[in-house]
């Protein structure tokens, strides 16, 4: 199996970070909806202040991992600019193995 560039482990990373921030936003979302059906007045205006700063933490995230995320579309995009035929050449080739393995099915 080939090792992981640096780059190709700092975008799992990112990956990852974000499921289990959305698990995890999810998750807390779903136990303030099911104390809240009982909730009138007060209570409910607590819920709902603790629900829009959920949702905030989960903006700011969102925000952080596409923020991270950034330099690494650029240099794609700069790669593929500065490279189409080698880009366009490498996509067919892939693109040729896959044909060929699905086709031997």
């Amino acid at each position: 199996m080939a090792r992981k560039t640096p780059a190709q482990a700092a975008e799992d990373q990112i990956k990852d970070q974000v499921f289990s921030e959305l698990q995890s936003l999810i998750d807390e979302s779903e136990k303030l909806l099911n104390s809240s059906a009982s909730l009138v007045g007060e209570e409910a205006e607590t819920l709902r202040g603790q629900i829009a700063q959920k949702l905030q933490q989960a903006r700011s995230s969102v925000t952080r991992v596409r923020d991270r995320s950034l330099p690494a579309v650029e240099a794609t995009e700069t790669y593929i600019g500065g490279h189409p035929w080698q880009t366009v050449a490498v996509s067919a080739g892939f693109g040729l193995v896959v044909g060929l393995l699905l086709g031997r099915r």
